[in-house]
């Protein structure tokens, strides 16, 4: 079954995409104006809308290869196989495999996609590119990042120091997510690369968690939960390499 979006969603989606008239435009501005959780739903919908355009704008530009506008042709035998192919490239695309790890050994694999891996894959994908402004407090400027984003996350946030592995503080910024406000950590290394920390609301303060690992778009995430935190560290790392800043980090943060 479809189920339509509420009139209101509808509303902050084409206010998003622009495709409002300017009188419902106006009428959209006033109720965000007036509505903070509304505000936090368009940011979230323009973090994704700037996301998916960073990650596939340019793909979006090629031309159809010529053999994909061929009409395909199947025989009678081959039309369950193509169909079940599609349903199961479409479950693929909904998810990622994961795996879960105990503190560093592995132990069940994780069903589902959680909010906060696709969130960390997201801000490693539009902001670690930026040259400019990767960041909105750079690192030097570290009590006042901290001081800044624990205010506005309204518990205490930490800036773990990664130098002995090679990976220096950028700066930070605050985020959207589906929890109310993140916070954003960006690293780097002599060599250029980039990663980030993510840490948003844990709703659940009395759950921990386990280490767990995904991958969406060639972006690795290790994902964890953490007293009043969850935590996410993102980059194109090597499964080891990423695990152990999440090790050092975990081992900064923990209550």
């Amino acid at each position: 079954m479809n189920e339509r979006l509420s009139p209101e969603l509808e509303d902050l989606h084409a206010y998003v995409d622009g495709q409002l008239t300017t009188q419902a435009r106006r009428r959209v501005t006033a109720r965000l104006a007036a509505d903070p959780r509304a505000q936090r739903q368009v940011d979230d919908y323009t973090a994704l809308r700037d996301g998916l355009r960073a990650l596939y704008g340019p793909v979006a530009q090629e031309p159809v290869p010529p053999r994909l506008l061929r009409k395909p042709r199947f025989r009678q035998w081959q039309r369950p196989m193509a169909a079940m192919a599609a349903s199961l490239m479409l479950l693929a695309a909904g998810g990622i495999i994961g795996v879960q790890l105990e503190r560093g050994h592995l132990t069940a694999p994780l069903a589902g996609t959680p909010s906060i891996v696709r969130e960390a894959a997201m801000a490693y994908a539009v902001y670690t590119p930026e040259v400019r402004h990767p960041v909105e407090v750079p690192g030097d400027q570290a009590q006042h990042l901290v001081t800044w984003l624990s205010k506005r996350m309204g518990v205490p946030v930490q800036a773990p120091q990664l130098d002995t592995l090679g990976f220096g503080l950028v700066g930070g910024r605050l985020l959207a997510s589906d929890d109310g406000p993140g916070a954003l950590l960006m690293y780097e290394n002599a060599q250029g690369q980039r990663v980030v920390l993510y840490a948003c609301l844990n709703e659940d303060h009395e759950r921990d968690s386990a280490f767990r690992f995904g991958q969406e778009d060639g972006v690795s995430v290790f994902h964890w939960l953490e007293g009043p935190l969850s935590y996410a560290v993102a980059g194109e790392l090597d499964r080891g390499g990423l695990l152990a800043l999440a090790e050092a980090i975990y081992q900064q943060t923990a209550i």
